[in-house]
């Protein structure tokens, strides 16, 4: 007696629960595109960045690759800084009435950034600062030497141009993301999509 009152109690159970699993009936309209007279169903998707599997010729390149990457990593984000304060400050330093002023504010912010930033930068070896005067071009559109000169006056830029020389660097290097930088573009597509 006991099994029967048992299957009995799963069997209703069963049906009860199955009752749950059937679904309402629902319509589901797509968005439809009128394409020479026909009507074609249109649903936007995801972007989907793929990228290839690394392939190195030799360990040594490898090692040259990931080096670039953790270069790369370490001084994109002061590019990117660098691009949002330039579009901060420039209405500011643009609606300034008098050069005067405009010298003023200069002096201002680059003693607030030297105060924020100054110690992580002096900590960047040459190859670091190589890339980071190539991302600045990358991500504001000016190369270094046309902002120094822009802010502080061509002389001042001439004076750092100098003194990147000296350590084998060039303040006008442009951004070349085909040919020159190719490496470096790759690596910011993957940091941008998640991927490193």
């Amino acid at each position: 007696m006991m099994r029967i009152a048992f299957c009995l109690v799963l069997c209703l159970l069963a049906f009860y629960w199955g009752g749950y699993a059937q679904q309402q009936d629902t319509l589901n309209y797509l968005e439809g595109i009128e394409a020479d007279g026909d009507t074609l169903p249109h649903r936007e998707i995801e972007e989907v960045a793929v990228f290839p599997r690394l392939v190195f010729k030799s360990p040594r390149y490898e090692r040259r690759y990931y080096r670039l990457e953790r270069k790369v990593k370490k001084v994109y984000p002061y590019a990117q800084k660098a691009a949002e304060l330039i579009e901060k400050y420039e209405s500011s330093y643009l609606g300034a009435a008098s050069d005067k002023e405009r010298k003023k504010y200069v002096k201002q912010v680059e003693k607030e950034l030297f105060a924020e930033y100054g110690d992580e930068l002096k900590k960047l070896s040459i190859s670091e600062g190589r890339i980071l005067i190539k991302l600045i071009d990358r991500e504001t559109g000016h190369t270094s030497y046309e902002l120094i000169k822009d802010l502080k006056g061509g002389l001042v830029a001439f004076f750092w141009q100098g003194v990147a020389r000296i350590f084998g660097n060039d303040l006008k290097d442009q951004y070349d993301p085909v040919i020159e930088d190719i490496l470096i573009e790759q690596i910011i597509s993957r940091i941008d999509a998640g991927v490193i």
